[in-house]
This record gives C-alpha cells, structure tokens and sequence, in this order.
C-alpha cells in the first residue's frame, strides 16, 4: 500500500512540475554562475593577453633602441679613428683608454685591419694584443664586402671563448677607402643585451627569451639552452612551431601564439632580427578568479535550497484542482463523457485551460490535417528554390531551408529555435541590420541587403538578404527571408573599383585618385592646410629603357615605388603619374617636414642597385615641393608651382630637391 502511494505520488503531474521547477531553477542558477564566471575568465585572459602583448612589444623596443644605441657609439667612434692611428698601436690603446662608455656598453671591443688580423682587443682586464684573425668570420666578411655596421649571428667568440654576438662597423677614410673594422662583443652568459633581461627572466612562472630569426636561443635562464633551438623549451615549443608554419614573422608590432595552458606573447626586434618570446601560465592568471568561482557556487547552492523549499510549498498549494483536470482530460479523446462534462470550474488558469481542452477533440482533426497540407506545399517550394529561404519570428529561426543550411554549414537541427544573429558575422553587422529592415517594412517594400554571414566553421561569405514581413504592420507575424551567396560579384566588383584608381604596374595611386584627393584638399581651405605637393621626375631612367629594355625600366620603376613608399607617412598619398614621373601629397604636413621627407625620398631613389643580366642599374631623381596656400585658389595652380619646382632642379643639374617659393625658387640639397 505505501509503495502504491509513492509511486502515485512520484507519477503526479503536481510533483512532476515542482520538481522541474526546482531543478530548472538549480540548473539556470548554476548555469548562469558558471557562465558568468567562465565570462569573466575569457575576458581576463584576453585582457591579460593584450596586457602581455604590449608588454613584449615594448620590451623588444627597448633591446631595439639599445641596438641603435650600440651601433651609435661603434659608428661615433669609428669616425675618429684615422688609418695613422691604426698604424701606431700605443696611440690606438690611447684613444680606446679614453672611451669608457663606448667600452661600457660591450663586453669587449677590438680593433682590425682589413686583413682581419685583430690590433688590439679593450676588456674589463685592459688592453692588449690578441694573436686572432678574423678573416674567415661571416660578420667580418660582410662588414668589408657591405661597408656597413653589422650585427652577426650567435657564435663562439674567439676572445671569449662564449656565446656571443658581434657589432662591427667599417673604417674607411676620407677617399672612401676601407682599411679595418671597429667591433664590439655581447657575450649572451655573462653580458647584458637589455638590461635586466638578457638572460631571459623567470620572475614566479613567467618565462622571457630572445632569439635569432631562425629561432636560436640567445638569452634563456638555463646558460646550457643558448644557442639551442626553441624547440627544445616545452613551454614554448607548440608556439614555436606555429611560429615557423606562419613563415617565422620577424613582427615588431607583436603576436599572439597559441600554447595549451600558457599566454605566449612575441614581437619583432627590427635591425637585427632578434625575436622577444614571453610565456605566462594561464593558471597563474586565473587562480584568483578560481576562488571566486567556489566561493560564487556555495553561495548558489544556499540560494537554490531556500528556493526550492519556497516554491514546492506555494505550487503545491496552487495546482491542487489539477488532479481533476487530469482526470478529465484522460477520457478527451474516447467518447466516454460528454465534450462539456466533467471539468474543473473556475476563472484562473486551470479553468481557461479546462475550457481550452473542450475544443481540442473537435479541432484536432481538422488542424492536423490542414497542417499536413500546408507543410507539404511549403516544403516543395523550399526544396526547389536556388536561394537559401528560412522564416524567422521574434528575431529565431522557426523554419530553414536546405539550401541555408548548405550555405550556412549547419544542419537544421542547429538552426531551428536559433537567434537569427547566429549567422551574421559580426554582432555590430547585426544590431545595423534592424533599424534598415524597420525603415524599409515601414515604407512598404520588401528589404535588400548585402551582408559578411558566417558559417559553422567559422568562414564567411558575402550574401544577399531580402526579407519580407508574412503579415504587413504584424511583426509578430513573422518574417520570410531569403539568402544567395554573392562572394564571386562582391570580390569583382571591389577588384574593378581599385583598378580604376590604381596603376596596374606598381600598385600606386593614379592619375584619377590623384586628381580626386587634390580638389577635396582644395576645396576645404584654409581647414586643410598645411599641406605639400611633391613632384618626382626620375633622372637617367631613359638609358634604362634604351640599353636593358622595357622589362628593366619595368622593373626599376617598381622599385623606385617601394623605395619611395618606404620613406612616407603611412597617411601620404604616393602617386605614378605615367612613365617615370610621379608625386606626393603629403596632407597635414608643415613645409620642413615636408622637404625632409623629399630628401629622404630622393635619397632612398640614389640608393636603389637594381641587378639586370649582370649589369647594376641605377636612376636618380629631381624633386620639386610646393606648398598649398589660401592664395592657390585652383588645382591646377598648385600642380604648376610643383611641376615649376620640378624643371627648377632638373635644369639645376638634376639630384636635388627644390622648393617652391614666390618670386623665386629656393634649393634645397
């Protein structure tokens, strides 16, 4: 008998619905505390993600500026060192006696001829003559061969007998003739390459290394792991390797790599290449918020206790004339009572639903097969359409098509009873997209949209959307919309609309652009101001084109391109305006600036060695700067004083930068 009346009990529609109630709300109380706190653990790992990347960043910063400043001191030093001097030994251990901060700053300096035979070595001990060549050294080599300061590769030094890195800068004289080289050595155990961080740092469980392009370790806390590739670091060897399967990027402005259970962060130390890695457990960063957690779920349980308690006692109280209302509805369908007998009476929610119940049966029938008909019409029109079509209410999808779904990546199991945002690309894309629809549905007419929509694997396309509501002024009616995948218009279109402004052979700006951006700079004096033109005509480029061809004047004209892309502002327009001329506008740029950066331009040009068939070809430039003021009330004024300019410093002798001035032209050079 009692265990009649438990299972009785257990099989009440009362019981049954306390107790779901009580455990959805448990599940939706710890649901939305784990949630929260799962929230709140992605954000602070992302935060602390930017965090560490700013910090690496500005890290590889420092050891950059302390690279600068190395090759500083080697380059002032060298400019005071005279072929004599390196002839007299006792006036060469004079002189580097003398320079104590450049000697502070390396681990050893040196002196040596061009022959690579070393006069003189400066250390902490003093100063001496070493029996050491350095001719067959790579650095020393391409110090001569390049006339240039150089930062070597790691290797073992021959003074030092340790890991070091080299710092050299040629000696040449007057008549540009190379007769030594000034160095100085880094030795990576025992020296400092940024100050506190050279040997890598390993403050709690964060670790710090350096390394060379090719991923050698040239600081590391362990001295036995220098030199070593980074793949033999565990904390670092899964990012190491998606490091080098992305082409091993050489990044100053920083990345982020993925490593289980570590925050690894790097960036780029431009010069000599170096590479600034930094690994932060995520467990290091995420135990206070662990607290939290524990401390959120006891208090969750406590709540969902004295809840629960609550709520089985008033919704057994409320639900008691269900036990008639089941009764009654048992016999709904079997013909047993009469349609309007035996029903709980009442005005609350169980008597409308006793009065709901009367109307099934007679409807039943009818509805169903109404609704066979409907859905079976409905679902050949979907099947046959091209498009993708789904009709949404409430902002959900109720109905999808399998062509959305093909588009989408989805099936339609993980479709139905979705948010509708689920599928835009981004969340901004999706708030923009509801005040378009309510203006259009307003004005009566069917929306047209293209939109990035995303896929389950995270791809996107671009599509078109059209929608129109089921039931005009009824948005609860719900909304029919259809979905065409228009990638392969969208990419031509955007291919068209850049060749029209852009030259197919370099890629810059042309004629259209140029034309387009001077009259908006124009057109907004005085707020434009300052502003410069710059007109560039290549010297010597003929002669190219004449003896090596068109497919080398070709070539030098892209890189005179990069050269002068290279020396301009990220916000400066470089144009060619056809053959080998072409222009900047430098916008918000004082008249200085803007002959600075024309001379570096030029300078970048002289500089360019282009190697065609075994012959070095070379061009270089004349520039002509003016500048836009309230008086040039026309495009074509401006363009005159530039091209004025221009012809100013070719007829000068060419290779010079001259500026535009009333009533006469001033040189620059």
């Amino acid at each position: 008998m009692v265990w009649t009346r438990l299972t009785d009990a257990l099989g009440s529609i009362k019981l049954r619905l306390t107790l779901a109630s009580v455990v959805a709300l448990a599940v939706g109380v710890v649901t939305t505390t784990l949630l929260l706190v799962q929230r709140a653990e992605r954000d602070l790992v992302e935060r602390q993600r930017d965090q560490q990347l700013v910090e690496v960043v500005n890290l590889a910063h420092d050891l950059s500026a302390r690279v600068v400043e190395r090759q500083e001191a080697l380059r002032l030093s060298a400019a005071q060192i005279d072929v004599s001097m390196l002839r007299d030994e006792r006036r060469l251990r004079f002189f580097l006696d003398n320079k104590p901060l450049m000697r502070a700053q390396f681990a050893n300096v040196f002196v040596a001829k061009s022959d690579g035979s070393v006069v003189v070595v400066a250390d902490p001990s003093g100063i001496r003559r070493p029996d050491v060549n350095l001719a067959d050294r790579e650095y020393f080599r391409r110090t001569l061969a390049e006339r240039r300061a150089i930062v070597s590769e790691p290797v073992m030094g021959r003074v030092s007998a340790e890991p070091v890195v080299m710092f050299t800068h040629p000696l040449v004289d007057g008549t540009g003739e190379l007769y030594g080289v000034l160095g100085g050595a880094l030795r990576l155990v025992s020296h400092d390459l940024l100050g506190e961080s050279d040997h890598g740092a390993m403050e709690g469980d964060e670790l710090k290394v350096i390394t060379d392009a090719q991923g050698r370790m040239i600081t590391h806390p362990m001295h036995r792991q220098l030199l070593q590739p980074l793949s033999v670091e565990t904390r670092l060897v899964d990012a190491f390797a998606n490091w080098k399967r992305s082409g091993a990027p050489v990044e100053p402005s920083g990345l982020l790599l993925h490593q289980e259970g570590e925050v690894i962060t790097l960036a780029g130390v431009p010069g000599p290449d170096w590479v600034v890695w930094r690994a932060v457990p995520e467990s290091t960063l995420l135990g206070p918020l662990h607290s939290a957690r524990r401390e959120a779920l006891s208090w969750a349980i406590g709540l969902i206790a004295v809840l629960s308690l609550a709520l089985l006692a008033v919704q057994w109280w409320l639900l008691r004339p269900l036990g008639q209302l089941q009764s009654r509805a048992l016999h709904l369908f079997d013909g047993s009572q009469a349609v309007h007998d035996g029903w709980p009476e009442g005005a609350g929610e169980i008597g409308s639903l006793g009065r709901v119940l009367r109307h099934v049966a007679a409807e039943r029938a009818q509805l169903e097969s109404f609704n066979d008909q409907v859905m079976r019409k409905l679902s050949s029109v979907m099947a046959a359409a091209p498009v993708g079509i789904c009709f949404t209410r409430d902002k959900n999808f109720i109905l999808v098509s399998d062509e959305l779904c093909r588009l989408l990546g989805r099936s339609e199991a993980e479709l139905l009873g979705q948010p509708a945002s689920l599928i835009y690309a981004s969340n901004e894309d999706y708030q923009r997209l509801g005040p378009q629809v309510l203006e259009a549905f307003s004005a009566q007419r069917p929306y047209v949209g293209e939109w990035q929509m995303l896929r389950a694997d995270g791809s996107r396309f671009w599509g078109q959307l059209r929608g129109r509501p089921v039931t005009e002024g009824d948005p609860s009616a719900g909304t029919i919309w259809t979905l065409a995948d228009i990638s392969e218009q969208v990419a031509s279109r955007e291919q068209l609309e850049w060749s029209a402004t852009h030259d197919a052979l370099t890629g810059l700006a042309n004629r259209k652009l140029f034309a387009q951006r001077l009259a908006r700079v124009v057109e907004a004096l005085p707020r434009s101001l300052p502003a410069e033109l710059v007109m560039i005509d290549l010297d010597h480029f003929k002669p190219i084109n004449d003896r090596a061809g068109h497919a080398a004047g070709d070539a030098m004209l892209k890189a005179v391109a990069a050269a002068i892309t290279s020396r301009v502002r990220a916000t400066d327009l470089v144009v060619r305006l056809g053959g080998d001329e072409f222009a900047l506008l430098l916008e918000r740029c004082p008249h200085d600036n803007a002959l600075h950066i024309a001379e570096n331009v030029r300078l970048a040009i002289v500089a360019i060695e282009l190697a065609w068939e075994g012959q070095t070809l070379r061009v270089g430039a004349s520039l002509g700067v003016a500048s836009l003021t309230p008086e040039l009330a026309r495009v074509d004024d401006w363009l005159a004083a530039a091209d004025a300019a221009c012809y100013a410093a070719k007829a000068a002798g060419r290779g010079a930068v001259h500026a535009a001035q009333a009533p006469k032209l001033r040189v620059v050079r």
